[in-house]
C-alpha cells in the first residue's frame, strides 16, 4: 500500500511533460551568476550538474592526486546514511562520537602510543596547523614561565614540505627557517636541522612520504640530534611528522620504518584517511603523543548545541560520514587486508617506475620508495620535455602532473604518477602503452626519429 501510495505521488510530482532529459526541458540559458527566479523540474537541474560534471577529468584516469577515488558499496551506503549529521553535534550523535574516538585510538595503536589524543580534521592542512599551534602555545607558556622573551617564535622545516606548513607560519606569526633543498638532495636530515633551530624553535618538521618525490626525512638522525640536544642544552624541541602522504603506507608497508611515537621527540603526527587510509576527502587526523601536550587554553568547551563538550578545531562544523567510512575500512579490511592492499599498490608503482626507466628517456629521482609514486626527469635533452608529455597524456585521458621542485632544486622538471587502489596493473599497463606512444610521437616531431620513406609505388 505504501509503495503503491508512492508511486503515485512520484506521478504527480513528474507529469508526462516533464522529461528525463535536461535539455527538453530547460530551453533558456543556464543561470550562472543569479538564482533563478522560477522553479525547475528536478531531473533537469539533476541533468544539467550532472552533464557539466562530465567535463571534469575522469577520477579512475587522475594519476596526480593522492586521494582515494573509490569505495565499496557498503561504505558509499554508510556516506550516504551519515550526509545529513553534523559532527560537532555531539549531544545529538553521541555513537558518532563514541566511533571519532574509537577511530582516533586505532590510529594512535597504529603509530605505537597507546596514549595517543586527537581528532578528526578535514584534512592535514588543518591537522598541521592545530598540531603546531599546540607547539607554538607550549613554547610561549615555558618562556613565560622562564621570564625569557616569547615575542620571536621559529619553526623549522625543508623545502620539501607542503604549502600549508607555509601558511601557518604566515597566518600565526611564526617565523619560517626553511632548509633549502639542492639538486640532488630532496630531504632533510640532523646536520641540516642544526643550522637552523635555537632555543626559540617551536617545532622541527619532519615529511614522511614528500608531494614532490615521495621521499622520505631523517627521522631517526633528527629525532637523535634532538634528544642530545635536550640533554645537552635543556632545549625541549618537539618533531612533528607530516605524514599525509605516507603514514598509511609506512604503518602497513614498512612496519619497521621508525617515525612515529616509538621516536622521542616526536610529539605528534597528522596522516590523511582520505589519501591511504582510503576514504573520499575530507578527512585527516592530528595525534598527539599524549593529551598533555594539547593545551587548556586552546579547547573551547561549548554548551549551546546540547550537552557540554570539549572542541579543538579550526573548522566548527564538519561531515560525520567519512570518520564513520573509516572505521568501516578498519573494521572490513583489519591490519592483513591494509597490508594486502597497499603491497599491491606498491608492487604496481614499482612496475610503472621500471617500465618508465625501460623507456630510456627517464630517470628516476629516488630508489627507496615509501610511497607508490613514480617520480621522474628526463634523462637528457630530446627536443621536449615533461610539460608536454603531461599535455599529450591528456588526449588519452590520464592526467599526470608536471612541475619544478622548489627553489634551489627548481632546475628539475619532474614528471610524477601517483599509484592509488582502483589504479590495476592492467590500467598501468595500458598507461605505460599510452606514455610510450606520446613518446613516439614527440619524438618524430622533434625529428629524434628520421621520416619513414614511402615506398615506390606499384605497377598494375
Amino acid at each position: 500500500m505504501y509503495n503503491q501510495k508512492k508511486a503515485t505521488r512520484k506521478s504527480e510530482v513528474r507529469p508526462f511533460t516533464s522529461s528525463a532529459y535536461a535539455g527538453r526541458w530547460v530551453t533558456c540559458e543556464v543561470p550562472k551568476d543569479k538564482i533563478p527566479e522560477k522553479s525547475m523540474e528536478s531531473r533537469a537541474a539533476y541533468q544539467l550538474v550532472h552533464d557539466e560534471m562530465n567535463l571534469d577529468s575522469n577520477p579512475a584516469l587522475n594519476l596526480a592526486s593522492f586521494v582515494t577515488t573509490w569505495m565499496e558499496e557498503e561504505a558509499e551506503d554508510i556516506i550516504i546514511e551519515s550526509l545529513n549529521k553534523n559532527y560537532i553535534d555531539e549531544d545529538e550523535y553521541p555513537q558518532t562520537r563514541a566511533i571519532h574516538d574509537r577511530v582516533i585510538r586505532m590510529t594512535g595503536n597504529l603509530c605505537h602510543s597507546e596514549e595517543a589524543a586527537g581528532t578528526a580534521t578535514i584534512g592535514s592542512s588543518e591537522a598541521i596547523m592545530l598540531a603546531l599551534l599546540a607547539h607554538k602555545w607550549n613554547w610561549r607558556e615555558k618562556r613565560k614561565k622562564t621570564g625569557r622573551d616569547f615575542s620571536s617564535p621559529n619553526i623549522v622545516f625543508g623545502g620539501d614540505v607542503h604549502s600549508c606548513w607555509e601558511k601557518f607560519a604566515l597566518y600565526f606569526d611564526v617565523e619560517m627557517r626553511v632548509i633549502p633543498l639542492a639538486t640532488d638532495k630532496f630531504t632533510i636530515n640532523a646536520d641540516d636541522v642544526a643550522q637552523y633551530v635555537d632555543e626559540n624553535t617551536i617545532a622541527v618538521g619532519t615529511v614522511l612520504g614528500t608531494t614532490f618525490t615521495g621521499q622520505v626525512d631523517d627521522f631517526i638522525g633528527i629525532n637523535d640530534f634532538l634528544v642530545s640536544l635536550k640533554k645537552e642544552k635543556g632545549l625541549d624541541i618537539p618533531m612533528h611528522v607530516d605524514a599525509a602522504s605516507g603514514g598509511f603506507v609506512a604503518a602497513f608497508g614498512f612496519p619497521d620504518l621508525r617515525w612515529d611515537f616509538r621516536l622521542e621527540q616526536v610529539k605528534s603526527i597528522n596522516i590523511s584517511n582520505h589519501k591511504f587510509g582510503l576514504v573520499y576527502p575530507g578527512m585527516g587526523t592530528v595525534l598527539f603523543r599524549n593529551s598533555s601536550i594539547i593545551p587548556e587554553e586552546l579547547i573551547f568547551h561549548i554548551n549551546y548545541l546540547g550537552g557540554s563538550m570539549p572542541n579543538y578545531s579550526l573548522n566548527f562544523s564538519k561531515p560525520s560520514s567519512m570518520v564513520l567510512a573509516q572505521y568501516y575500512n578498519f573494521l572490513r579490511l583489519g591490519r592483513n587486508g591494509y597490508t594486502r592492499i597497499i603491497k599491491n599498490i606498491l608492487e604496481v608503482a614499482e612496475y610503472v617506475e621500471n617500465a618508465l626507466i625501460e623507456t630510456g628517456k627517464f630517470k628516476v629521482l629516488t630508489d627507496t620508495k615509501y610511497l607508490p609514486v613514480a617520480a621522474v626527469c628526463m634523462k637528457e635533452e630530446n627536443g621536449y620535455d615533461v610539460f608536454k608529455i603531461s599535455k599529450r597524456l591528456r588526449q588519452y585521458g590520464w592526467i599526470v602532473p608536471a612541475y619544478t621542485l622548489p627553489p634551489a632544486a627548481q632546475e628539475l622538471a619532474v614528471l610524477r604518477i601517483v599509484v592509488r587502489e582502483h589504479f590495476t596493473i592492467d590500467m598501468a599497463e595500458n598507461f605505460i602503452e599510452d606514455i610510450k606512444k606520446v613518446l613516439k610521437n614527440l619524438d618524430r616531431e622533434a625529428g629524434n626519429i628520421p621520416e619513414k620513406k614511402s615506398d615506390s609505388p606499384g605497377v598494375c
